[in-house]
């Protein structure tokens, strides 16, 4: 590990005097301690602001949750709100790493998570997120764990935040400090593809701070639900995942949300899949026709074509859990 500054702050002021100067926000230390370690990644500063007052899960005016940036994850799993008005969260957040490491780890922090892509942590291969022009070792390695939606020619690296899945399903947005004040910036656009600059992965300009992520109100009832499918049954990241949210009315689907995971450089929403349920009556055969279009657009890599079936079938059975026959 490489010498840097270490400053804890108080309040927002100072944590975004600090950023501005370069430093690197932490809280519980679970992502970037661990890249530190590898020297992936070498801050000459960390900033920590785990005193700040970010800890908050409140509802909002129009009746949907906003959960601090320094909730921690199993606080959020935990919570009464979020698991009566969103299970899919809790379910997510349940899925995630290890019961230590969620004690830990803060809802900011885990989406801003980067990769277990093992060239991307191996710092003899080349990397494109890691050091841009390098070029891209998983493209011609083995990619078996890899994306197979929203890559490029510099990066196949999947996003690997379980609760982020959730979060896009939801279409949730992001709440930002910085020095010109506050912003929201909606989830689909807070995530970023690689395109040709992998390096830049979220949307995030100098010294800005996540306070908060918000869920907007969805119509109620509201059937939700994660599915994880993974190479073990825990600590494990996803090979394919599925965030399934429903409306059923007077026995017709109304509304639906749905995002996957395991299979794309970011978290990934299946409009096609979306447009196909809504105005239908749920049924098995309506679940697995839903879910054949999970896949579309997909670009399997030498060692993955197996996910563009395992999407499938993961889509369709967590529709099934959901939204059952009713």
């Amino acid at each position: 590990m490489f010498p840097f500054a270490y400053t804890k702050v108080a309040d927002t002021r100072e944590a975004l005097a600090a950023g501005q100067r370069g430093g690197r926000y932490i809280a519980g230390g679970t992502t970037l301690v661990d890249l530190m370690r590898e020297t992936v990644e070498r801050p000459e500063a960390v900033v920590d602001i785990s005193a700040l007052p970010l800890r908050d899960i409140t509802t909002t005016r129009d009746g949907g949750l906003r959960i601090g940036a320094l909730v921690r994850m199993s606080e959020a799993a935990a919570d009464r709100q979020v698991r009566g008005a969103f299970p899919v969260i809790s379910e997510a957040l349940e899925l995630s790493a290890s019961a230590q490491l969620r004690n830990m780890a803060t809802i900011g922090g885990n989406i801003m998570q980067r990769t277990r892509c093992t060239y991307f942590r191996d710092v003899s291969a080349a990397c494109n997120k890691r050091r841009p022009g390098s070029g891209c070792a998983a493209l011609d390695g083995f990619n078996r764990t890899h994306a197979i939606l929203g890559t490029s020619s510099q990066c196949v690296a999947t996003h690997p935040s379980d609760v982020a899945v959730a979060f896009a399903a939801l279409e949730a947005s992001v709440r930002l400090l910085g020095p010109g004040g506050e912003r929201t910036v909606p989830f689909a656009d807070f995530l970023l593809q690689p395109g040709t600059t992998p390096d830049r992965e979220q949307a995030l300009q100098r010294g800005e701070l996540i306070t908060a992520v918000e869920i907007p109100a969805h119509p109620r009832p509201l059937w939700s639900g994660y599915l994880k499918v993974r190479d073990r049954q825990s600590y494990e990241f996803a090979l394919t995942s599925a965030a399934v949210a429903l409306h059923v009315q007077d026995g017709v689907i109304r509304t639906a949300k749905v995002a996957a995971g395991g299979v794309g450089t970011v978290p990934w929403k299946l409009p096609a899949v979306e447009r196909y349920l809504v105005g239908k009556r749920p049924s098995d055969a309506l679940w697995t026709e839903a879910a054949e279009r999970a896949a579309d657009g997909a670009k399997p890599l030498t060692h993955n074509g197996f996910k563009v079936e395992l999407l499938k079938r993961t889509v369709a059975r967590q529709l099934r859990v959901v939204g059952g026959t009713r």
